[in-house]
């Protein structure tokens, strides 16, 4: 007999977080601040840049400095879940021939707890950026600060292992992760049954989609919410490529209730199909890129909290509804309301043709319609 569970899981889904280089420095332990890049070689000038264009950082900082106004929104949700694009790591060897690289200090990973997340998504372009040692090391730290990751790990079986967030009362939600090569992860960086690394997809094919579909259901239970989150794309651009979209499409007609897409550094078009959710691009959600030039027109400063509320039983849509922040200082704060009209503005144009379009609230926040 079906049980009645009128009640929504709440759920926040975030792009990607990076609290390396610049941010690892004005936090409480910095690592080294050695970079190999072309132009920057110490990522203290990452912080410079960010004070010249707006203001001084009052550094060292408190471990959930960066989080901001954003905190008491994630300490309120029933789950939290982020892609996770730092190594956590005092490796001094980077991953050769690759242009950045990303990594915080193990000391600091109370940054992360501060904001009581649930899960972080490593299969991105930057968790080996310090190799295989980097990644082990990372993989080490989460676990012991009680932060449960997925999509990558110590073999393939592990990084393609699914997590499940119990809602007491409501359900689970259950989470994988997995990213392509379109988003710059290298080839080599795919875990195998003999080495550690991403959960890598070889194409978006309808077998690809099939067979993460079938290690959802080989544990889902009734009432859970799945999500898959995948990292896919370029930096820049608001196109959806038709093979990306097929393959949303595929993932939510196999039984995937979210799909959290994000690798872009700016907000995408949002889907909704068979009232389920496809994020194409969640774009970055905290960087140390403020006082970098360029690409000014995408907007890269603003940034989407996404709150979801969802029937775990029903599997259906309840409430969507984005907050606009702005990183400013590399903290998160509220966007303003011409910042906002924005955003809203962008979502309801890059989703006219698929009926998607979002109000903006008098909180600032966007609601899907």
């Amino acid at each position: 007999m079906k049980m009645n569970h009128p009640e929504a899981i709440s759920l926040i889904l975030c792009g990607d977080v990076m609290t390396g280089r610049g941010i690892d420095q004005i936090l409480p332990h910095p690592g080294s601040p050695t970079l190999y890049e072309f132009s920057v070689r110490d990522a203290r000038e990452y912080v410079e840049l960010a004070e010249e264009r707006n203001g001084p950082i009052p550094w060292p900082v408190s471990l959930d400095y960066v989080w901001g106004e954003a905190l008491a929104e994630l300490q309120q949700t029933e789950v939290r879940i982020i892609n996770l694009e730092t190594s956590i790591t005092t490796n001094e060897e980077p991953w050769p021939e690759k242009g950045i690289h990303y990594r915080m200090h193990p000391d600091n990973v109370g940054c992360l707890t501060a904001a009581r997340l649930d899960g972080c998504c490593l299969a991105n372009n930057h968790v080996l950026d310090w190799g295989y040692q980097g990644l082990t090391e990372t993989l080490q730290t989460l676990q012991s600060a009680g932060l449960v990751c997925v999509g990558a790990g110590r073999n393939s079986a592990e990084a393609r292992s699914l997590v499940a967030f119990a809602v007491p009362g409501k359900g689970r939600v259950l989470l994988g992760a997995v990213g392509t090569l379109s988003s710059g992860i290298p080839w080599e960086w795919g875990a195998t049954t003999q080495r550690p690394g991403v959960n890598l997809l070889d194409d978006l094919s309808e077998e690809s989609a099939h067979r993460l579909a079938r290690e959802f259901h080989s544990v889902k239970q009734p009432g859970d919410v799945t999500v898959l989150s995948i990292h896919w794309g370029g930096n820049w651009g608001y196109e959806i490529p038709a093979q990306d979209r097929a393959f949303a499409h595929r993932l939510i007609d196999e039984g995937i209730d979210i799909v959290h897409g994000h690798s872009s550094h700016h907000v995408k078009a949002i889907e909704r199909y068979h009232n389920r959710l496809i994020l194409h691009g969640c774009g970055d959600f905290l960087n140390d890129y403020e006082g970098i030039g360029g690409r000014q027109d995408y907007r890269g400063n603003l940034t989407l909290m996404y709150r979801i509320r969802i029937n775990p039983w029903e599997r259906c849509l309840t409430e969507v509804r984005l907050i606009p922040l702005e990183i400013l200082r590399f903290r998160l704060v509220r966007a303003c309301r011409d910042d906002a009209e924005w955003l809203c503005d962008l979502l309801n144009r890059l989703g006219a043709s698929w009926n998607t379009a979002f109000q903006l609230q008098d909180d600032n926040s966007l609601l899907l319609q």
